[in-house]
């Protein structure tokens, strides 16, 4: 009887204790050409239990580099891709750069930052205007965001004019408010739960003086 506290610990699990012993024989085989369609019948039989490795780019060179792991590098037989050795496995990557951006208004972020240097470099006064307005808007958005109450305009246009020194001013902005407070003067509640629209010439869910006035209009 086999015990796996007796068994050689596996490599990779992912393929099997079945794999390693295959690949434990065919390490033991002296021949070199029988050894090496072993290997070539071993990387079939690998992509063929992890069928996801096809999606992966170059699966292939990844089975054979899987291949040369399971058999601890010891594995001598040729092989189609450069074959890894442990060292170049177990080095670490180069660090990659993190981006150190330091936004001059970390309120409103590095992006909004971009857009108000393409704004100030804008010669044309129609595009430099919707510049202007765009980043207004923008401003009175992520107030709105964050805070439960509504920012005026004139707090936006002397925060835009400290950015830009005074070189960026908006004439209008969208007016940005959160729903219940944009359609409170336009629905109220109506009978069972429901609402009624207020001053738009009908009536409600249950009314009737609507179809009176498309009558009277159509006689």
């Amino acid at each position: 009887m086999e015990y796996n506290t007796t068994r050689s610990p596996l490599i990779m699990r992912e393929y099997g204790r079945h794999i390693q012993k295959m690949i434990e024989y065919v390490m033991t085989i002296e021949d070199t050409d029988k050894r090496q369609k072993n290997a070539y019948a071993l990387i079939e039989l690998m992509g063929f239990l992890n069928p996801h490795l096809k999606n992966v780019e170059d699966f292939k060179h990844k089975l054979w580099d899987h291949l040369f792991l399971i058999s601890d590098f010891k594995l001598e037989v040729e092989s189609p891709y450069p074959i890894p050795t442990r060292e170049k496995l177990k080095s670490k990557p180069a660090p990659m750069p993190y981006p150190r951006r330091h936004p001059r208004y970390s309120h409103l972020g590095k992006n909004l930052e971009l857009v108000i240097d393409k704004a100030m470099k804008e010669d044309n006064p129609d595009k430099r205007s919707g510049f202007a307005n765009a980043i207004a808007y923008y401003m009175k958005l992520a107030y709105n965001t964050w805070h439960k109450e509504l920012v005026h305009d004139d707090a936006i246009r002397s925060e835009l004019n400290a950015i830009t020194d005074g070189n960026l001013e908006f004439t209008t902005t969208p007016y940005v408010k959160a729903f219940r407070e944009r359609d409170s003067n336009r629905y109220q509640r109506g009978g069972k739960g429901g609402y009624q629209q207020r001053n738009n010439g009908g009536s409600g869910r249950n009314g009737k003086s609507g179809g009176k006035h498309y009558k009277k209009r159509f006689k």
